[in-house]
């Protein structure tokens, strides 16, 4: 079992060039939260500025699987949860994506955006070998609550899996459109492909995991924006965070 009483997560803040604020900082103080343990698939709970969601998505394609999400404590922007599972066949696609997804400040224009910041901790706890990825997944849209056109998504850590790619080599590895681009301290290598139904744009590190990010989110989108020809215009339309699953069982807790 693994087990850690507190650990920081997901402190998104969109901030917008706008002199009328979307958010405002108060004094913090902890809040009652509902802790519900939630399994169902769409089951979700909401915490202020925040939804837990379960999201197994795909799970109708596994042989068997299980999985469980709960809130353990919400102050102020912060946010901790945990996130148990077991997911067994269909070795190459993703069951599941229990994640933390922020509901104020979405729905803007990239253009009246100036930064995201985020501070995230997590661990991830196995017991055998699994099949996963631990991301950031941002959508954006051509109007505000509109039909995907790109996912982003910032890999913090890759066990054992990869990104949609229009490209894979002999080895079945996807092949990065631009390596080695410097972002937020980090090294990443950038993968595109389509997913059949929107663009997807996946940040990955070149070497090994970020356990404890702090950083600005946008900084990504900026470089879409001024390298792969992402339109500005576009409305960031969904901010989320958490863990993709494709096999194995493993403790997520952050």
């Amino acid at each position: 079992m693994f087990f850690l009483p507190f650990l920081l997560l997901l402190v998104p803040l969109v901030s917008s060039t706008s002199r009328r604020s979307t958010r405002r900082m108060h004094n913090v103080h902890a809040r009652s939260v509902d802790t519900t343990l939630i399994t169902g698939q769409w089951d979700t709970v909401n915490a202020g500025q925040y939804s837990l969601f379960n999201d197994l998505w795909n799970e109708k394609n596994a042989t068997w699987g299980i999985q469980s999400s709960q809130i353990t404590s919400f102050s102020g922007s912060t946010i901790a949860w945990t996130s148990t599972y077991t997911w067994v066949g269909a070795p190459s696609q993703v069951k599941s994506f229990a994640n933390i997804q922020l509901n104020t400040g979405i729905n803007q224009q990239l253009s009246a955006i100036s930064s995201i910041p985020t501070t995230w901790q997590w661990s991830l706890s196995p017991n055998g070998p699994i099949v996963a990825d631990v991301a950031y997944d941002l959508f954006t849209s051509y109007s505000a609550g509109g039909s995907n056109v790109n996912e982003i998504m910032i890999w913090l850590a890759n066990v054992n899996s990869g990104p949609i790619s229009a490209e894979y080599n002999a080895q079945g590895q996807a092949v990065p459109i631009v390596t080695n681009i410097s972002l937020e301290g980090y090294t990443w290598d950038l993968y595109s492909g389509s997913n059949r139904v929107n663009q997807v744009y996946s940040f990955l590190l070149t070497s090994g995991t970020i356990e404890s990010f702090s950083g600005d989110v946008y900084s990504f989108l900026s470089y879409l924006i001024d390298n792969q020809g992402m339109s500005s215009s576009q409305y960031l339309t969904c901010a989320q965070a958490g863990t993709e699953v494709i096999s194995g069982t493993a403790q997520f807790t952050t």
